[in-house]
């Protein structure tokens, strides 16, 4: 296969060559160009940086010793803006020590010239445009596996929002409450602090379920949700307990300020107007409430959730749309 055939099947790339002699910048152009790069040239160092800042070059074919800017100096600069451009460096076989020093500054190869053969530049120059060719493979690739961690990462907190979230209103699940529940107690243990539980359950759900349905019923639990939300704090936790049922978990908190916080809850659910309330007993939804206090009610989970459930039946047999402590 012929020279020019081949250079047919390879990328083509940008060059820029730096030479204050003319003839040599000119014989170098017309080779490169017949092989199909976009090639500039540039009397000197300070006219390739120039050429260099207004667009880049993917190869920097340049001479080492020029008036004014050095081969040298030239790589380094271009070096900062530009770590990926590569070099080819042209010297003479008395500047040898020169080149090595351009080589371990970054340049991919040097020439000493005169060329014995003139082809010897297309051959490097090919051997410069496959390693361009694999640094492009291999950022690509980089940058797919930088996208697919991304996505494997936002796919992962997905699943792990789907498995403490409840479905339907957004809180955390029972079994989320659970592990909260343990660690709030193991926390307030070790630093003697007292914390607070609340468990909320809707006044008459299953006569709203039955009057206007479950999806109906299913709004109903977003809005109450919606008000919890609302009403407690960042450091607090929501949860649904199971059904129409909730419980808020408030570190932190002594057994009277969170009554406070129910009383202003149930408040809020009692005064808040729902689709369909007018179906209710005194024809408005309510709820009814327990609270617990750590350690006072009781040191361990079970304890604590007991004495919670049982203060809100408590409330429920006192005729509802009230607390219990």
């Amino acid at each position: 296969m012929e020279r020019s055939e081949a250079m047919e099947e390879l990328s083509k790339i940008r060059i820029l060559i730096v030479d204050d002699e003319p003839s040599l910048r000119a014989v170098l152009s017309q080779l490169l160009s017949e092989d199909g790069h976009q090639v500039v040239e540039a009397a000197s160092g300070e006219d390739a940086l120039e050429e260099f800042r207004k667009e880049k070059f993917q190869l920097v074919i340049t001479d080492l010793k020029m008036d004014g800017m050095s081969g040298n100096d030239l790589l380094k600069s271009i070096k900062e803006i530009s770590p990926d451009t590569q070099f080819i460096i042209i010297t003479s076989y008395a500047s040898l020590d020169t080149a090595i020093i351009a080589l371990r500054a970054g340049a991919y190869d040097y020439l000493t010239r005169p060329f014995d053969d003139i082809d010897i530049v297309s051959t490097v120059v090919n051997r410069v445009v496959e390693k361009i060719g694999l640094l492009t493979k291999k950022r690509h690739l980089i940058t797919s596996l930088e996208k697919k961690n991304e996505e494997l990462a936002k796919a992962n907190n997905f699943l792990k929002e789907l498995s403490i979230r409840d479905s339907l209103t957004g809180l955390n699940n029972h079994r989320y409450f659970q592990e909260a529940l343990s660690i709030e107690i193991i926390r307030s243990r070790r630093y003697e602090h007292h914390f607070s539980l609340i468990m909320i359950d809707i006044d008459h759900f299953k006569k709203y379920n039955d009057t206007y349905g479950h999806p109906a019923g299913d709004v109903l639990l977003k809005e109450i949700s919606n008000i919890f939300k609302e009403r407690i704090r960042k450091s607090d936790l929501a949860a649904r307990y199971g059904g129409e049922e909730f419980v808020l978990i408030l570190p932190e908190t002594s057994k009277q300020n969170a009554i406070s916080v129910a009383e202003n809850i149930r408040e809020q659910v009692e005064q808040h107007v729902f689709s369909g309330s007018n179906a209710q007993p005194e024809s408005r939804v309510t709820v009814s409430i327990g609270v617990a206090g750590f350690p006072e009610d009781g040191d361990n989970a079970s304890a604590l959730i007991k004495y919670a459930d049982d203060s809100l039946y408590k409330a429920k047999a006192q005729g509802r749309n009230t607390l219990c402590s």
